[in-house]
């Protein structure tokens, strides 16, 4: 259900605003994105699995409180983060 190292490194470098970055709430939002979409892939075969559910909706929270606080700041970088991300708001 969690994502390799591997598969997080490149989402760190994909998203990463300047050398080394792994804290801006780009990464952020671009890692909480790609475990999410692993775990919804788990729920399509294991529907009942209700203690996982609970960590995606933390993580669904999470990422909705980063994408506010990047919105308050600065909206066309909002804008572009969704865009990239193919979140629909």
């Amino acid at each position: 259900m969690s994502i390799t190292p591997e598969d997080k490194q490149r989402v760190i470098k994909e998203f990463a605003t300047k050398e080394g970055d792994t804290g801006s709430p780009e990464v952020q939002v671009a890692i909480l994105t790609n475990r999410i979409t692993t775990l919804t892939e788990h729920f399509k075969t294991h529907a009942k699995d209700n203690h996982s559910r609970r960590g995606l909706l933390k993580m669904v929270s999470q990422r909705r409180k980063l994408l506010d606080y990047v919105k308050a700041r600065d909206e066309p970088r909002y804008q572009a983060l969704i865009a990239r991300l193919g979140i629909r708001r």
